[in-house]
């Protein structure tokens, strides 16, 4: 009996520290993405989803980048495109609001993600302000790229010794 607790216990342990070392944290050398609604409005905060995910249509593609370099460069030359989406979008749900995107340094309040804090400070972002930008903001990392897609939530974590005590016992 002592010998299956302390197995059980390594095997716990086991995989809980190789869970640990699989998840996902921002690098400091990052690129941030983040829209700020107008208000906190039902409106508002609807028309900021509606931007994100037509954006979401031209920035996937980030997720196939390789380097902070490449997104940078994506970035840059799609910042017209950009532009367009979030005016048509505007246009489209017959707002009024104004809107500023400004790619470079940009502030961020403190965050969490992933059960870690990130201090506010200024950091490499995309950042999009509608109208008075005094609203909630969707946010996420566009490089290295953890934006759209939260892989994590459909990776199976396998230990090898597991699927033995599976077999076995």
């Amino acid at each position: 009996m002592k010998k299956i607790i302390i197995l059980t216990s390594i095997i716990l342990l086991f995989l809980s520290i190789n869970k640990q070392q699989k998840e996902k944290v921002i690098p400091k050398e990052s690129i941030r993405f983040r829209i700020v609604a107008n208000s906190n409005s039902d409106e508002d905060q609807l028309l900021k989803m509606r931007i994100v995910n037509n954006i979401k249509k031209e920035l996937i593609h980030t997720e196939q980048l390789h380097s902070i370099k490449e997104t940078r460069t994506y970035i840059e030359k799609r910042l017209p495109k950009i532009e367009q989406i979030v005016e048509k979008t505007l246009k489209d749900n017959k707002s009024n609001n104004t809107f500023h995107i400004n790619y470079g340094k940009n502030f961020f309040p403190e965050k969490e993600y992933k059960n870690q804090i990130y201090k506010s400070g200024n950091y490499e972002s995309l950042v999009i302000e509608l109208g008075k930008a005094s609203g909630e903001n969707f946010w996420c990392v566009l490089f290295p790229p953890l934006c759209f897609t939260d892989k994590e939530d459909n990776i199976e974590y396998k230990s090898f010794i597991k699927e033995i005590i599976d077999k076995y016992f």
